[in-house]
């Protein structure tokens, strides 16, 4: 059983990704690829291990950051988690509010990621807002969102710092 708050902010997704198409078309489902050897997986929000635990074809490995989902590389689109149906933007929380950016992680992988948010549906931009705001009314995923979006802070500033450092 999914924490309220989840299964409202994974619900704006039940039928929302970021194309009108399938977007993994684009990329061959590069995000839904594990990488052997490599300690990738998606970012499990408060509340979502215990669903997972429970269900087979799932590893769940605890990370500094959080716990890391890794899946086949095939599920039921019902069980995608929120970082998946977020992907490739993030709710950020600033002092004016609730902003939506794209993960900055999510450039390695996903060609919409390296694009501007123009790109994508603009029902699933204001959905990823949404789902920020819904989350931010929760203690727990308020601090999570914090925690990610001091990430991404950290993450642009480093990548800045490498861009800079290139043209030295």
């Amino acid at each position: 059983m999914l924490p309220d708050v989840i299964a409202r902010a994974r619900a704006l997704f039940d039928d929302l990704t970021p194309l009108r198409t399938d977007c993994g078309l684009v990329c061959g489902g590069a995000c839904c690829r594990p990488l052997e050897g490599e300690n990738t997986g998606m970012l499990l929000f408060p509340g979502e291990e215990a669903y997972y635990a429970a269900l087979p074809d799932y590893r769940l490995t605890a990370t500094e950051a959080g716990t890391l989902l890794t899946c086949s590389g095939q599920c039921e689109r019902a069980d995608r988690p929120l970082s998946c149906r977020l992907f490739p933007l993030l709710p950020l929380l600033r002092e004016d509010g609730v902003r939506v950016a794209t993960d900055a992680r999510a450039k390695a992988v996903c060609p919409l990621a390296r694009q501007s948010k123009a790109a994508l549906l603009p029902e699933f931009v204001s959905a990823v807002r949404e789902a920020g705001r819904i989350l931010a009314q929760d203690d727990a995923q308020r601090v999570f969102l914090l925690r990610l979006t001091a990430q991404q802070d950290e993450l642009k500033a480093l990548q800045r710092q490498f861009r800079r450092d290139a043209h030295v």
